[in-house]
């Protein structure tokens, strides 16, 4: 069993930055890969970013790359998403996801992934 905990969400303007984080628990959480996803308001769950936890291993969505940031400190079982340049439409709640042995174009797929935290919201005005 693992549990998932997202915090860090917010209200900012366009052109801003916030950080997310991930506090992971568990007995094996060194064998997840954790990912992040959001959902906006009547819209799919997409993937946003994913980092598997002793590979080191990034992935991002095309629509973030070069703005957001994903890492880790395995320390503290926790994962960060550092996002800059915040668009309007990165508006949404966003989940942290955690899944065993999920590795390449599989970590985009929400099925993929056993456990998840309840979401933060992130709000970006214009």
């Amino acid at each position: 069993q693992v549990q998932v905990v997202e915090s860090g969400g917010g209200l900012v303007q366009a052109g801003g930055s916030l950080r997310l984080s991930c506090a992971a628990s568990g007995r094996t959480v060194s064998t997840y890969t954790m990912g992040w996803f959001r959902q906006a308001p009547g819209k799919a769950r997409e993937f946003v970013a994913a980092s598997t936890w002793s590979g080191g291993s990034t992935y991002y969505a095309d629509s973030v790359k070069g703005r957001f940031t994903i890492s880790r400190d395995n320390a503290k079982n926790t994962v960060y998403l550092q996002m800059n340049s915040l668009k309007p439409e990165d508006t949404a709640v966003y989940y942290c996801a955690a899944g065993r042995y999920v590795v390449g174009r599989n970590t985009a797929v929400p099925q993929e992934y056993d456990y998840w935290g309840q979401g933060t919201q992130v709000t970006v005005s214009s």
